[in-house]
């Protein structure tokens, strides 16, 4: 897949209102965020959930942003979930359209815009869908790349998840590590606003996808967020912007001083022996859970035994407690660890 770089600075920040709600509304925080930002945002459409909730202004508000592009420096930039979106948008000249994670689910919503963008050359952003299927994210560059569009980047806004958490979408880092293994040259943007879902976590979230090396972010920013229409809790002022933008710290991807190459190297010669001597105990683990395989089949037990299962989970999670290692870490290992336990009991009963 061929990617036609467009972003040249780091962090590359797109920030503006979750919605548009007025053109008075759009003019104050453009121009509050001018000089900060690189790309003004604001949603058109709305996808919600249910249909009472605010679902944007529509058509109306293309002819706003026009008036953003007039009156200041800044690029605009607008979600499109159809192909008619992308036709009104190219019609008013919108500068960057970006496709939602709702839409990234469903590859017939997907062609059909690619389609509508045949021809077209301008940069095109892809949230990740959902759950955490890289196929699915993957294959909506796929379908791009084969109209022709070049200008291709991606939005990280993190993944929906069953199980209580501090942030609105489970942030998953290892996923859009795993996307740029796939696409080396993608540029990636991290949506802290939609990751976080409260204001007070962006901050430290904009950081870490600057750690993890991530090309930009997109920040939802509101000149007054307790009025906001849609996602109130997740906006921030344009003053707070700046004061992120500020502290953000940009580290080093390379270090240069050979000293410091060299303690780099011992310390990850240390990680390569650790984890050496895990995959060894593992595979001594697996001996003793063929044997059990064996006995349970020659005493017809039943492979799940769920009192032992939970005996597990919460003797390993004391054992993290008491070494203030991350519980729910050790929690996840585990049940991989157990899975194949009974994937291999399984394939020697069936023997």
């Amino acid at each position: 897949m061929e990617i036609k770089k467009f972003i040249l600075k780091k962090p590359y920040l797109i920030a503006g209102p979750c919605s548009a709600e007025s053109k008075e509304q759009l003019l104050a925080i453009a121009k509050s965020v001018e000089g900060t930002a690189d790309v003004f945002r604001a949603g058109i459409w709305k996808p919600r959930t249910k249909p009472n909730s605010f679902e944007g202004i529509g058509k109306k508000a293309l002819e706003w942003m026009k008036v953003v592009k007039q009156e200041s420096s800044l690029k605009v930039a607008t979600e499109v979930a159809t192909a008619k979106h992308v036709e009104l948008c190219l019609k008013s000249g919108i500068d960057m359209l970006w496709i939602g994670a709702r839409t990234t689910v469903n590859p017939f919503y997907v062609q059909e815009i690619a389609e509508a963008l045949k021809g077209v050359d301008i940069p095109i952003f892809v949230k990740n869908p959902i759950h955490p299927e890289l196929g699915l994210w993957m294959g909506a560059f796929e379908r791009l790349d084969k109209v022709g569009i070049k200008q291709l980047a991606a939005i990280h806004r993190g993944f929906y998840s069953y199980e209580k958490s501090v942030f609105r979408n489970d942030p998953k880092w290892e996923l859009p590590i795993k996307l740029r293994k796939e696409v080396r040259d993608l540029p990636i943007i991290c949506d802290a606003s939609h990751i976080a879902g409260k204001a007070t976590l962006i901050e430290d979230i904009a950081q870490t996808a600057m750690d993890i090396n991530l090309d930009g972010l997109m920040i939802e920013t509101h000149n007054n967020p307790h009025l906001a229409l849609s996602d109130a809790e997740q906006q921030i002022t344009p003053e707070s912007l700046k004061n992120i933008m500020q502290n953000l710290v940009l580290r080093d991807t390379k270090l240069r001083d050979k000293q410091f190459k060299e303690q780099l190297l011992n310390f990850r010669n240390q990680i390569d022996t650790f984890d050496k001597n895990i995959i060894n105990l593992l595979n001594n683990r697996k001996g003793v859970v063929e044997q059990i395989a064996n006995f349970k089949h020659e005493n017809r037990l039943t492979i799940f035994q769920i009192e032992r299962w939970f005996e597990i989970l919460n003797t390993r999670k004391e054992n993290a407690k008491f070494l203030a290692l991350d519980e729910q870490m050790v929690e996840e290992i585990f049940t991989l660890i157990h899975k194949y336990s009974i994937l291999t009991q399984t394939n020697i009963m069936r023997k």
